[in-house]
């Protein structure tokens, strides 16, 4: 299992468009609008860290609506 957030810049006046498709993504288990440089924090989980990375090359970023991403894998220390 791999989790990891990734940070979601929205395009204004697309907001709720765009939440509902990202809601509909099952990978994503919790999502979190936030004030600053980000929109929305997703807290996904996916079975390996290609799965991740094509989740949100081509589902999330593909999304009218969605700006920018960063990605960010978490782990254990």
């Amino acid at each position: 299992m791999v989790t990891g957030l990734v940070l979601v810049k929205l395009m204004p006046g697309k907001e709720k468009q765009t939440l509902a498709k990202l809601k509909a993504i099952t990978s994503v288990v919790h999502m979190s609008a936030v004030f600053g440089r980000w929109d929305l924090v997703l807290d996904m989980e996916t079975d390996d860290l290609p799965t991740l990375s094509n989740l949100v090359v081509q589902d999330i970023r593909s999304i009218p609506g969605v700006l920018t991403t960063e990605t960010l894998v978490t782990t254990s220390l």
